[in-house]
Parts: C-alpha cells; sequence; structure tokens
C-alpha cells in the first residue's frame, strides 16, 4: 500500500512542478522580476520535457508514433527560442491530459483476492483416531481429510466410505447439488452441501482443480492485449500533417518563431484531454445505473462487441429453482401433494426447500410443522405431518417399493426432455406425487438478447458446465447461435480464443469458473448481484442490478461516451488545424497560441462532459407502470399452479372415476371462469395501454390480444363440454375432446404468460 501510495505521488510529481513553475513563474513576472519568471517557466517546461522525452524515445524504438511527440517538439522548439511562457504553458496541458488518462484507465482492482478468499487455509487432516488441524499447503497425497458441512473441498480426491452431497456451481455451474457415491473421484473448489465426509487426498491442493483456476485468471490476465490510447490512433497522420505546416511557415516567413507558433496550436491537447475526459464521464454515468466498468479501456471496448458468449446457470436463468407442474397420483389432490412436501420441507436445507414452500405460498394452502424428521443429505427427507408419514426425495427414499408404472416411465421421459427435477413425495409409505422443478429462464432474457443484436453483436453463443440436453432447452428457447455444453474452466478458455477469430468478443458470467474466461476475453461482463466475488473481480465490467438488460444499457453508454469521445477528438484537431493555419500566416504568436489551444482544451474538455447526461438509452419506468406490473406479476404466481394442473388432470382423466373426474372438470371450468378470464381482461384494460406507450413503434400487444382471443375461444369451447356432461361423469367418447380442450389452454397460457412475463419485466426498476 505505502510503495502504491508512493508510486501514485511519483507519477503526479511533473504535473505538480509544472504548475508550481507557471505559477511562479507569473508571480515574479507580476513583481516585475522578468528574468527570474522566464527561469521559472523555463524550469517547469524542462521539468515535463526529459520525463516525455524518454517515453517518446521508448516508444519510437518500439516503432509506436504518439501525439506526445508534437508535444516535445512543441517544447524543445520553446526553450530553444525563448518562448518560455508558452512552453510551460504546454507543460501544464501535457502532465494534466497524462494525469487524466491514468485517472481513466486506472483498474484498481484485486483480481485474485476473492478466489484466495475462499480457498481453505485449514484441512482436517485423520491421524489414527483422531482429526489434526493442517495448513492446506501440508496435505500429502494418500492423506485423509474430513470435509465438514459448508467447507470447500482443499484438494482433489476420492470419497472415502459412505456418500457426499456437494454444491460444485462454483467449478461448473451446474446449479443442483451433485449426489457423489463412495469412491468417487472429487474436484477441489466444491462445497459440501451434505453431511460431513472423509475424502483421501489424490492431488496436493496446490496440484488441485481450484488452484488450476487460480493459474488461469493469472495466465489470461497476462495474455489479454493493453488498452491502446484513442488519441493514438490518429497521431501519425496528424503529426505529418503538423510538421509540413510547421516546415512551410518557416520556410515561406523565414523565421522558427512562425514555426514554434504553428507547433503550439498543434500541440495535441484536445487529443490528449478529451477522450479521457469522455470516459471518465461515461464510467461516472455507468456508476449511477449500478454498472461497474473498471477503466477507459473497457468501457471503449463494451462499446463494439461483436461475439457474446453467455454463461446459462446465474447468467440467462435465475439460479433459483421454481416448481413448473405437480403430478398427483391416485385420489391424492395436488394441493395435497404441496402441502405435505413443504410441511417437512420446511426444516430441510436442500436447494430445492424453498421452491417448493413458495409453491405452497402461491397455492395458498397450510402447512403443519413436522415431527420425527430425518433427512439423509442429498437423498431425501421424511417426518410425521397430521400423524401420517411423509416422505420427500428421489423416488427410491419416497416410495422404495413402488413398480414400474406408465405414470412413472411418463414423467421420467418428462424430466429428460424438459431438463427439469423431480421430486417425489409419498404418505404412509405409497407414492402420492411429485413436483417438477427447473431453474427458469429470466423474463428479461429473449427481450434484452435481441436488443444486443439489434446494437451490433452478430453471434451469441452460450458456454455452460451443464448437461447437452439442458443447455440446447435453454438455447432453443433463447434464439442462441452456438450452445458449448459441459465445458470445464479450461474448456471455456479454450472456447473463448476460439471464437475470438469471429471478432470482438464479450463474455458475461457469475460463478467462480467462469472467472478464467471472463478474464480473458476482449470484454468480460460479471452478473455481480448473486454471482461469486471472484467473477466480479476478473471481469471487466459488474451488473451490480441482477439483470441482463444491465448489459444492453452499459452497452448503449460505452456506445455514447465512445461517439462523444470521437467527437470531441475531431471537434478539438478541426479548430486545431483551423489555428495552425493562421499561425502559418503569422496571425497567432506563440503565447497567444498556448492561450488559444488552452480555450480549445476548455471547449472539447465540456463536451466531453456530456457524457455524463443523455436520455433515451432505457425506456422510461413510471412508478403507476411498476406497481402495476408487480400485481400482475403476482396474479400470475397464483394462477400459474392452476394452469399446471389443466395438463395434469387431461394426463389422468382415464384414470378417474367418471364422477370424479366430472367434478374435477367443473372446478376447472369455475377456475378459468372466476379467475383466469377476469384477469386477461383486467391486464387488456390496464397493463396493455402501458405497454404501447413505453414502446411506441414496436408496440407488441396485437399479437397478445389475439392470443387473449383464442383463450377466451378455448374456455368457452371447454365449459360447453362440461356444461353437456351428464351427472354420472364423462363418458369414453367425450374424453377426447375435454383432453384435447385442456391440454390447449395449459399450452397456450403457458406460452402467453412467458410472453407477458418478458415484457412487464420492462417495467420493473
Amino acid at each position: 500500500m505505502v510503495r502504491k501510495d508512493a508510486r501514485s505521488l511519483w507519477q503526479m510529481a511533473p504535473l505538480a512542478l509544472a504548475l508550481t513553475g507557471l505559477a511562479a513563474g507569473g508571480i515574479l513576472y507580476v513583481a516585475h522580476a522578468g528574468d527570474a519568471a522566464r527561469w521559472a517557466w523555463a524550469a517547469a517546461t524542462a521539468v515535463v520535457l526529459v520525463p516525455t522525452l524518454v517515453s517518446v524515445i521508448k516508444g519510437l524504438l518500439r516503432r509506436e508514433t504518439g501525439v506526445d511527440l508534437i508535444a516535445v517538439l512543441a517544447m524543445v522548439g520553446a526553450l530553444a527560442l525563448g518562448e518560455y511562457l508558452a512552453g510551460a504553458i504546454i507543460s501544464v496541458m501535457v502532465t494534466g491530459g497524462a494525469a487524466l488518462e491514468r485517472f481513466a484507465v486506472a483498474r484498481a482492482r484485486r483480481e485474485l483476492s476473492a478466489l484466495l478468499k475462499r480457498a481453505p487455509r485449514i484441512a482436517h487432516r485423520r491421524a489414527g483416531a483422531d482429526i489434526v488441524d493442517v495448513d492446506v499447503a501440508e496435505v500429502a497425497l494418500g492423506d485423509v481429510l474430513l470435509i465438514k458441512p459448508g467447507e470447500v473441498v482443499p484438494a482433489d480426491g476420492i470419497i472415502r466410505g459412505g456418500r457426499a452431497v456437494l454444491d460444485e456451481s462454483a467449478l461448473t455451474g451446474e446449479s443442483k447439488p451433485v449426489q457423489l457415491d463412495a469412491d468417487t473421484p472429487v474436484r477441489s473448489g466444491g462445497t459440501n452441501a451434505g453431511g460431513p465426509f472423509e475424502l483421501r487426498v489424490t492431488a496436493s491442493a496446490a496440484e488441485s482443480t481450484y488452484a488450476g483456476i487460480i493459474r488461469l485468471v493469472q495466465a489470461s490476465e497476462e495474455a489479454k492485449a493493453p488498452f491502446v490510447r484513442l488519441a493514438d490512433r490518429y497521431a501519425l497522420g496528424f503529426l505529418g500533417l503538423t510538421l509540413c505546416l510547421s516546415a512551410f511557415a518557416w520556410f515561406a516567413a523565414g523565421s522558427p518563431t512562425r514555426a514554434l507558433a504553428v507547433l503550439v496550436v498543434a500541440t495535441p491537447c484536445p487529443l490528449i484531454l478529451a477522450a479521457p475526459a469522455a470516459i471518465i464521464a461515461g464510467v461516472s454515468r455507468a456508476a449511477k445505473h449500478g454498472i461497474i466498468v473498471k477503466g477507459g479501456g473497457p468501457l471503449e471496448t463494451l462499446a463494439r462487441p461483436q461475439v457474446l458468449l453467455l454463461d446459462k446457470t446465474g447468467t440467462v436463468t435465475s439460479a433459483r429453482p421454481q416448481v413448473v407442474a405437480v403430478e398427483a397420483f391416485g385420489h391424492v389432490s395436488s394441493d395435497d401433494v404441496v402441502r405435505n412436501a413443504a410441511s417437512v420441507e420446511q426444516v430441510s436445507v436442500h436447494p430445492f426447500a424453498p421452491a417448493i414452500l413458495a409453491e405452497a405460498r402461491s397455492r395458498s394452502v397450510a402447512v403443519s410443522f413436522p415431527r420425527d424428521v430425518r433427512e439423509q443429505m442429498g437423498t431425501g427427507i421424511a417426518g410425521t405431518v397430521d400423524s401420517r408419514r411423509v416422505a420427500v426425495g428421489q423416488l427410491a427414499f419416497a416410495a422404495p417399493d413402488t413398480p414400474p408404472t406408465p405414470e412413472l416411465r411418463s414423467l421420467a421421459i418428462r424430466t429428460a426432455v424438459e431438463g427439469s427435477s423431480s421430486v417425489y413425495v409419498s404418505i404412509d409409505g405409497s407414492l402420492a406425487g411429485a413436483l417438477l422443478l427447473q431453474d427458469p429462464i429470466r423474463p428479461e432474457a429473449p427481450r434484452a438478447l435481441r436488443s444486443l443484436r439489434a446494437e451490433g453483436v452478430r453471434r451469441i453463443h452460450m458456454v455452460t458446465g451443464d448437461h447437452p440436453d439442458v443447455a440446447e432447452l435453454v438455447g432453443d428457447a433463447l434464439g442462441i447461435d452456438r450452445v458449448f455444453a459441459e465445458r470445464t474452466p479450461e474448456e471455456k478458455v479454450e472456447v473463448i480464443k476460439r471464437v475470438r477469430a469471429e471478432g470482438v468478443t464479450a463474455m458475461v458470467g457469475d460463478g467462480i469458473n467462469d472467472a478464467p474466461a471472463l478474464a480473458l476475453a476482449d470484454i468480460g461482463v460479471a452478473m455481480g448481484a448473486r454471482g461469486a466475488t471472484a467473477a466480479s473481480e476478473a471481469a471487466d465490467v459488474v451488473l451490480t442490478a441482477d439483470r441482463l438488460e444491465g448489459l444492453l444499457l452499459a452497452m448503449r453508454i460505452a456506445q455514447r461516451t465512445r461517439r462523444i469521445a470521437l467527437e470531441s477528438v475531431f471537434v478539438g484537431m478541426g479548430l486545431s488545424l483551423v489555428a495552425m493555419v493562421f499561425a502559418t500566416a503569422g496571425y497567432i504568436p506563440p503565447v497567444a497560441g498556448a492561450i488559444l489551444q488552452e480555450a480549445i482544451d476548455v471547449l472539447v474538455i465540456l463536451n466531453a462532459l456530456r457524457a455524463l447526461g443523455g436520455g433515451g438509452l432505457i425506456a422510461p419506468r413510471r412508478a403507476e407502470a411498476k406497481g402495476l406490473a408487480q400485481g400482475l406479476a403476482s396474479a400470475h404466481r397464483s394462477l400459474r399452479p392452476q394452469v399446471s394442473e389443466l395438463a395434469a388432470l387431461a394426463a389422468r382423466l382415464d384414470s378417474l372415476k367418471p364422477p370424479d373426474a366430472r367434478a374435477q372438470l367443473q372446478r376447472i371450468d369455475e377456475m378459468l371462469k372466476a379467475k383466469l378470464l377476469p384477469h386477461e381482461r383486467e391486464e387488456q384494460q390496464t397493463a396493455y395501454p402501458l405497454l404501447g406507450k413505453m414502446l411506441k413503434d414496436e408496440d407488441p400487444t396485437g399479437p397478445l390480444i389475439q392470443t387473449h382471443h383464442e383463450i377466451h375461444r378455448l374456455t368457452r369451447l371447454f365449459d360447453r363440454l362440461v356444461a353437456q356432461l351428464p351427472p354420472e361423469g364423462p363418458r369414453a367418447e367425450e374424453l377426447r375432446d375435454l383432453r384435447r380442450a385442456l391440454y390447449g389452454l395449459h399450452a397456450i397460457l403457458t406460452l402467453h404468460f412467458a410472453q407477458e412475463e418478458e415484457l412487464y419485466s420492462l417495467f420493473e426498476a
């Protein structure tokens, strides 16, 4: 820290000395000490000239030509011709520009701090019958370690005697805990999400997976190309023009002072100052919107990505499992299945427990507190609920004696196709039902990705550690160009290297397993609200709001900032060119040229600071719209279980007794008329007009209204079919039409809810 502060002071010293020399010279000049004033201005010029000259020479040796060469020539000329005041003014502007630029491109971050903080320091090593705490560095091959609940696995190894449940999302991006049997290899970096287990070490901590991720981040950081100063891109042409005009002025007038005047007004302060000032303003504006951009280089790169790579879990999905369907077997209702499961899950630590409890709340079912609870980590939980024994978990745990049935086979196929997880519920040993859970796609993700394409992103890929079937489903839903599935952190880095040939590459992720890829990509973006700190540290941009729309806003801010920076550069260069022409003609002496250049600097900086403001980058979100969206989203949550019941009832109509089938069909019919249709009418009357005002030219409410018409048509058809049922229940020939109506309503309502939730996400802050 002391070294860093000393270095900062050393870098600011030239600016301080130049200002001091300029001010001291001014005071001495006013005090009629002209010679002393000239010495002070000369000293200020020399103090800046020496390090600037060294920097320019080093650049020339690397075959790099920067705009600072013009400033060096101007300062050398000022000293040679005795124009010391002009030289001092130039020295202040050069050092001031350098200070602004350092501030703009500074990337004060600690890439590895989060990784190192999470890495375990102590391991629990078995020594005979005792457990001894040792430093992780002392762990050797063959050691047996005890991994306690909640601890990070410190080294690669093999599970010894028993099972383990690990949360490997930091390594693979997979949101579901993994259950591993005895003798199964385990990678370091995962978190123990179950009970304690023992691990036989197969690689030391330094040679294990987690340490390898740290090394990958370091290597990727070193491989990233340095930021090229925006001004230097136009240096060569401007330098050549300046030297030609200066030489012409000297030749035409026969006076080196005329040439110096051209160099003074050509001193590229607008080039040096404009881009950093605009970038600082852009970074500040992004910060106001919860977007942390780590310097000028990332902001400029963020304005022009052509290829976008996305992680899946936690980036395009919410990483919070959600119950998407409830299947009831026998005479048990779906509400009873949820009530019993939620009652037991109240005391569970499994990641699915919050989702099951949320489903109970959305159905407004009352839960009871369980007794005699027994939880087998990663397998299931059982307890007594209202004098009945309830078990929730894997089928082998909840109802081990259940024979294969067509319903179970159908459920297994559905979970495989949809990429969902099934949780089985038994009551008193008899299978009562199953809950299907999914990690849902973020509602705003489809629209955000379409908007990103409109902003210039040509290719969008998804790279994930998840299973190919699940990843392909998500990719298809989002219109992803290519899906890279089952990729380790090392393989994600290889994907980045491969796709960088397609153009400027941006990577968006949120986990530790994404950190190496984030560091290597041209621009790394971390979803910081939920993601690992390591990803936030390795990324160039951090979205503190957990929404993909933040990336769209960040791109728009970056594009506007870059446009303003270029405007400032070219306006400054244009004004300098005009001044150079007048200086060539002899109308502007060196000191007046330096003062004029100051005025041009102020103008371009004021223009650059426009990057702090500007509207129209995001649609306005009014308070009443936000409240309305929240109310409608709440209505969707309460209706969703009943919508899923449509398909569940259609699937089991054949197995129900006719009177029971008639009763359940009538219940569904009443729900549609009393809850669903009023909700749809309210949306069309209140939400759709607001959507139309917000989106203006791209008003999407027309297709939604057509969907409402189809929902009303199917509801009327279903109502008529139910009304015609005989008292004893549906006959065999009537079941076909009833099933078709139920499946049709379920399909169109599922699609319609997804479309509306995507649009309602626009209202959210």
